[in-house]
């Protein structure tokens, strides 16, 4: 018997239950207590409801994710027909579903030539968990032990779990927790804007690079495992490096012999115009994260691709891996994994963000330079950034305990848009089907925004 009550609360009765109970993620419990909750309610294709009624263009799919928009009957009715038929097995004690095989199947499809392996998780936290024991593990195999540390950089994002974290390089997570734990080292980020001035882009992604090399030498050749990156920097601002990065640094690795792994979790299945995001950056990793895009965050699920290099010594010389989750290959997850890639295909998205909406945001970033407070832009696929600045002649930074950026986006939110700030780094990352009518009511509220928010820094004389 169903005796969950109708959902005739209203937005104050859940607040204060949301306030009484549930504890959110990257969240100052307290304060948000003190100023309720926005409770979504419900959506459809680019757009939500707030338990009010106000209609929200979700130009961050959610949370990267939802990249087929939302209300997809056939991501809904493969869910349905799999929890009809098998809701859940595990995949322990040599057992697998039709599902989890398939999904493995089609993911050795549409991944570049080098996977054709696929270990199953239930995030992309656990996918980068994963793949500290894995690229450990086969250096062990390897008959290399000593080879422990894994390399990453500062600013970067690779989940919250305790591994996931400490491969991240987000100051504010390693100071809760006491992060990173050992055998994580960390270089610096690609980013031109914030490192690289008196160089062309293209000399400072070749610096950058090289930045592993010199980490690789100081820490010791025979002791490095890995080095891990996301092609474009997610959460940390929509940091796209100069297109000379990545091939660089796919040339130290090879020199060093060291494991490449992409962290594909936000940047998968489409959303840089390439199905992943190390072929528009033009690199082969070894091992590749991916979450989100899988299943459009409709049902929770991540796993790591795993090269021939890692999966044939696994493998064949590996006997048990002593490593899993009880969701690793749920078949309701994978099911909708399969449903949408299928619809990803059926549709075109990935063509269509390269070939149209991609560009059309691309040139009307562009196009928001002009504005006052815009002192520059990046876009990769259906991903933009706009840097605030306090003096767009000079290029200057506003003070940060000003918080700009969180006063674009309180406006962003009034106006029915959902818009992420990092700092003052202004981002989005629409759903795939954006069409280009969408596009342009995005980019009018966003315009609308920056407006707004030029008006508040004028009154209150923040502008130089």
């Amino acid at each position: 018997m169903n005796t969950r009550p109708p959902r005739t609360r209203s937005t104050a009765d859940w607040q204060a239950l949301d306030a009484a109970h549930f504890l959110h993620p990257f969240t100052d419990f307290d304060a948000l207590a003190k100023k309720g909750a926005r409770v979504i309610t419900r959506a459809e294709g680019i757009y939500l409801w707030d338990s009010e009624g106000q209609r929200i263009l979700d130009a961050m799919s959610g949370l990267w994710c939802v990249n087929v928009g939302y209300g997809q009957q056939p991501l809904i009715d493969a869910a349905t027909r799999q929890l009809h038929e098998l809701p859940f097995y595990n995949a322990f004690f040599q057992t697998a579903t039709p599902p989890a095989i398939e999904l493995a199947e089609l993911l050795a499809e549409v991944t570049p030539p080098q996977f054709r392996h696929v270990f199953f998780t239930g995030s992309g936290s656990e996918g980068n968990d994963t793949i500290v024991r894995m690229v450990r593990r086969y250096w062990d195999l390897m008959g290399q032990p000593e080879r422990q540390v894994i390399v990453s950089r500062r600013n970067a994002y690779h989940g919250s779990t305790m591994a996931g974290a400490s491969l991240g390089g987000m100051a504010a997570m390693h100071a809760q927790g006491g992060l990173p734990i050992p055998g994580i080292v960390h270089i610096e980020q690609p980013h031109w804007r914030e490192l690289g001035q008196g160089m062309s882009p293209e000399d400072f992604g070749v610096e950058a690079a090289r930045w592993l090399e010199a980490m690789i030498l100081q820490v010791g050749p025979d002791k490095v495992a890995a080095f891990i990156g996301e092609p474009v920097q997610g959460a940390g601002g929509v940091i796209v490096p100069p297109a000379t990065y990545w091939p660089e640094i796919q040339r130290i690795c090879d020199r060093y012999g060291i494991l490449l792994v992409s962290d594909e979790v936000i940047c998968g299945f489409g959303r840089t115009g390439h199905w992943f995001g190390c072929e528009t950056m033009g690199f082969r990793p070894d091992l590749m994260t991916f979450a989100k895009g899988v299943t459009s965050g409709y049902i929770p699920l991540g796993g790591v691709m795993v090269g021939e290099r890692v999966a044939r010594v696994l493998i064949e010389r590996g006997g048990e891996f002593n490593h899993g989750y009880t969701y690793s290959g749920h078949p309701v997850a994978c099911a909708v994994g399969l449903a949408n890639i299928r619809l990803v295909r059926d549709l075109g998205l990935v063509e269509h963000v390269r070939d149209v909406i991609g560009p059309r945001l691309a040139g009307a970033f562009d196009a928001l330079r002009e504005h006052p407070l815009v002192g520059d832009v990046q876009t990769c696929g259906m991903m933009g950034a706009l840097q605030l600045v306090q003096d767009k002649a000079r290029g200057t930074a506003f003070p940060a305990e000003l918080e700009v950026g969180m006063v674009c986006r309180g406006h962003c939110f009034r106006e029915g848009l959902i818009m992420r700030a990092v700092g003052d780094r202004m981002i989005v990352a629409p759903p795939l089907v954006m069409t280009t009518a969408q596009l342009d009511e995005m980019v009018a509220l966003i315009r609308r925004c920056l407006d707004l928010t030029l008006d508040d820094a004028s009154r209150q004389g923040w502008l130089s």
